[in-house]
């Protein structure tokens, strides 16, 4: 069930903009996050919810998507995200936002499982300017965004074909749109005994 898991939360950037996430939906993915294992059990992120069309128009231009695509607008006109999830760092917990960077990418992945377990799929945008977003969504100083995750109802294709050793890791997409992410073999990433010391 877990292999299925991760094998469907794909990045995606084409999403089906006729299925409106609800609030109770992205409740739910928080709810997820409280199992999450946590540096020191700080639990020092806040999460901002936008499932409305307001929010998430205010969120969508202050988000950058597919870097290593710069020749594609992502997502396509009419395929944009119908719920967003920012991470903020609530900065009266805790020694500073440095300190828990690792718990970033726990707390968006388990978002991201239960998404994809919910029949819905996303994607982990670090391309984002933090005072942009605070300014979109009036934050309170004290709240840092930190991570924006994008979420929806996928509506394009993402194939993994296996990335042969010395091969171009970099994502593409075909003349049919379709994406594709080259993964390496399990064997590649597992140390052998004349790489051990």
């Amino acid at each position: 069930m877990l292999k299925d898991l991760l094998k469907a939360d794909r990045s995606y950037r084409g999403f089906d903009e006729s299925v409106r996430l609800t609030e109770e939906q992205l409740t739910d993915m928080i709810d997820c996050v409280r199992y999450a294992p946590f540096s020191q059990n700080y639990q020092s992120f806040k999460y901002y919810l936008a499932w409305t069309k307001e929010d998430c128009a205010k969120l969508q231009p202050c988000t950058h998507w597919a870097r290593d695509l710069p020749d594609l607008t992502l997502p396509h006109p009419g395929h944009c995200p119908t719920g967003f999830i920012v991470m903020c760092y609530d900065t009266r917990i805790g020694p500073g936002l440095q300190r828990f960077m690792k718990d970033i990418g726990i707390c968006a992945h388990t978002i991201l499982l239960r998404a994809v377990e919910m029949g819905l799929g996303g994607c982990m945008i670090n391309n984002f300017r933090p005072d942009e977003v605070a300014a979109a969504l009036e934050l309170d100083p004290v709240y840092q965004p930190c991570f924006v995750i994008a979420l929806g109802k996928p509506d394009e294709t993402v194939v993994m074909p296996d990335l042969e050793e010395g091969g171009d890791y970099h994502y593409y997409r075909d003349e049919n749109d379709v994406h594709y992410v080259p993964k390496r073999k399990t064997e590649d990433l597992i140390l052998n005994k004349t790489e051990r010391k």
